[in-house]
């Protein structure tokens, strides 16, 4: 398999002026909204790029002109699959208002519908995440600290500015810790919904997976949380 460096998409044709041809420009769009289906549904080892190119009535050679590579073609599609997500401080007014840990819960506690509304979007995240080789994993990982598509600088700089976080951290060592472990939850809360069948034969227990998130926050309340926080005793569902 080709180096992710060398299998990334290769640059849009460009005008005089420097700005990309629109016909180009839709055709990638094309490509990659038919490719988010076809990764979502048969993962990234199963997909075929010739079947994509079927699909809209062009050759293979065709998608690989804007797309170098398969590779290139998924990496582009999970950009775009991830930035379709709401950032964390798009909630509510009503959950922005219990603040930090109430933003978090309710996300938590949004995970099943956030699947049913946008699931392509959420397979090819998991796909990224758990089915491509290390390679390509670098760069999604690479992506994701440079771009931050959900809004995590801003979120914990909200918590700290609000005083619900801990001021003996490193609002970054916060950020980081967060990012990881939300990540890992969230992940586990996803495939319950998408494949429900790799935990339990019957799926998960709706009163157990609140539970299990009602637990969750409290534990990082409790890692993270200022003193303030910690001495409100405040629900935060």
């Amino acid at each position: 398999m080709e180096g992710i460096t060398s299998s990334l998409a290769r640059p849009m044709q460009i005008r005089r002026g420097g700005k990309p041809r629109p016909r180009s420009e839709a055709k990638r769009t094309q490509i990659v909204d038919v490719a988010i289906r076809h990764f979502a549904e048969r993962g990234y080892s199963a997909a075929r790029v010739e079947d994509i190119a079927s699909q809209l009535g062009i050759a293979k050679g065709s998608v690989f002109q804007h797309f170098k590579s398969k590779d290139g073609l998924f990496f582009e599609s999970y950009k775009k699959a991830v930035k379709s997500f709401p950032k964390y401080m798009q909630a509510p007014s009503g959950a922005l208002e219990r603040g930090f840990f109430g933003i978090l819960r309710y996300w938590l506690g949004r995970t099943e519908h956030m699947v049913r509304d946008n699931w392509s979007s959420y397979r090819i995240y998991l796909v990224g995440n758990y089915g491509t080789d290390l390679s390509l994993r670098r760069e999604i990982n690479r992506f994701l600290m440079e771009e931050d598509p959900y809004g995590w600088r801003e979120f914990v700089a909200f918590g700290a500015k609000r005083g619900d976080l801990r001021s003996d951290l490193d609002v970054d060592m916060i950020g980081s810790i967060l990012e990881w472990t939300m990540d890992r939850f969230q992940d586990a809360l996803l495939t319950e919904e998408l494949d429900p069948g790799l935990f339990r034969k019957s799926g998960a227990v709706p009163e157990k997976k609140e539970a299990r998130i009602e637990q969750f926050v409290e534990l990082l309340r409790r890692a993270i949380g200022s003193d303030k926080v910690q001495s409100s005793g405040k629900k935060v569902s």
